[in-house]
C-alpha cells in the first residue's frame, strides 16, 4: 500500500512513508526536506560569497529574513489558484483559516515562493546597500538545490506526478494508498487521477497501481543539469547577474516543458499557470541576457565578480 515503484526500470520501494511520529506528533518528510533545502542553499551561498569577496553574514541574515515570507508566498500562491477548495459556503471562518495555513500535507507553489523571495531580496539588498545582480548570482545555485530537494519532498507525498504512461520510466502508485489516506475521491474529482490511468491499471508487487509520468523526477533532473552548468560556468561569467538570468531562463523553460505532463497543475482559465509563467520567465531572461552580451560586444564595461576573482 505504501510502495512506490518504477517497474520499467526494475526499481521499487515497498514502504515509503510520508512521515513518522514522535510523541504522538507526526513529522512529515516533506517539511524535513524543505528545511534541509534552506540550510544547504545557505551553505552554498556562503561558500560563493567568501570566494567572491562578499560578507557571508549578509546571507545568513537574508535566510532568517526570508524563510517565513517565502513559505507564506508559496502557500498564498497555491491557495489563490485553488480558492474553491478552501472557501466553501457554510464552512466557517475558523475552519477555512486553519485549512489555508495548514501546509503539512503539501500545497506550496514554488513560483509563489520565488516571487516573495524576489521581493524580500530587493528590500534586503536596498537596506544593506548591496549589489543586487551579484547577490542574485550568489543565491542562484542554492535556490536550485533547494528546488531539487523540494521535488523529493513531493515524492514522499505522492504528488507532482504526470499523466498516464506505459513507458519504461513510468512510476507506479498503489490505488490503495490514496484510498487509505482519504485523498482518492479528491484526486479523481480534481482530475489528478484520470480515467485513462484507471482504465490502464497495472499490478506491481501485488498492488493495483496507476502508472504515471514521474514529473517530480524529470523536473529534478532538469534542475540538476542546470545547477551543474551554472557551477562550472560561474568562473567564466561575463557580467554580474548572468548566473541568475541563466537560472530564471533555464528553470522557466524546464518548468514549462514538465508542466505540460502534469495533471495536478494550477489553472487560470484554459491556461496552466506555471507553464505560462515559465515561458514568460524564459523569454524575459533570454532577452536581458542577449542585451547584455550585445552591449559587452560593443565595448561596454560590465561589473563582473567571479569566484576567486573580482573585475570592476
Amino acid at each position: 500500500m505504501d510502495g512506490i515503484y518504477f517497474p520499467g526500470m526494475g526499481i521499487g520501494f515497498s514502504n515509503v512513508p510520508s512521515g513518522f511520529t514522535i510523541f504522538g506528533y507526526e513529522i512529515k518528510f516533506y517539511g524535513i526536506v524543505i528545511a534541509t533545502g534552506f540550510m544547504l542553499a545557505l551553505w552554498i551561498a556562503i561558500q560563493d560569497a567568501k570566494k567572491s569577496g562578499q560578507n557571508p553574514d549578509d546571507y545568513i541574515d537574508f535566510l532568517i529574513a526570508m524563510i517565513i515570507p517565502v513559505i507564506a508566498g508559496a502557500r498564498l500562491y497555491y491557495v489563490l489558484f485553488n480558492l474553491d477548495d478552501y472557501f466553501k459556503k457554510g464552512k466557517g471562518f475558523v475552519k477555512t483559516f486553519i485549512d489555508v495555513i495548514n501546509i503539512r500535507n503539501g500545497g506550496l507553489a514554488i513560483y509563489g515562493g520565488l516571487i516573495m523571495g524576489t521581493i524580500v531580496s530587493a528590500i534586503f539588498v536596498k537596506k544593506r546597500k548591496l549589489y543586487l545582480p551579484l547577490f542574485a548570482d550568489t543565491v542562484a545555485m542554492g535556490v536550485l538545490l533547494g528546488q531539487i530537494l523540494g521535488r523529493w519532498g513531493n515524492f514522499f507525498n505522492r504528488e507532482v506526478f504526470g499523466r498516464f504512461t506505459s513507458s519504461f520510466i513510468r512510476m507506479a502508485l498503489p490505488v490503495s494508498y490514496f484510498r487509505a489516506n482519504g485523498s482518492y475521491d479528491y484526486f479523481v474529482q480534481s482530475g489528478q487521477i484520470t480515467e485513462e490511468m484507471l482504465d490502464n491499471l497495472e499490478i506491481v508487487n501485488g498492488s493495483v497501481c496507476i502508472t504515471v509520468m514521474p514529473a517530480f523526477l524529470l523536473e529534478g533532473l532538469w534542475n540538476l543539469m542546470l545547477l551543474l552548468f551554472i557551477f562550472f560556468y560561474r568562473k567564466h561569467k561575463k557580467f554580474d547577474g548572468e548566473l541568475a538570468l541563466f537560472y530564471v531562463a533555464g528553470y522557466g523553460l524546464g518548468r514549462c516543458i514538465v508542466e505540460g505532463l502534469r495533471t495536478d497543475t494550477l489553472m487560470m482559465g484554459p491556461f496552466k499557470v506555471s507553464q505560462l509563467f515559465g515561458i514568460i520567465c524564459f523569454i524575459v531572461a533570454s532577452l536581458i541576457l542577449l542585451y547584455n552580451y550585445l552591449s559587452i560586444k560593443k565595448g561596454k564595461e560590465a561589473k563582473c565578480h567571479r569566484v576567486g576573482k573580482t573585475v570592476s
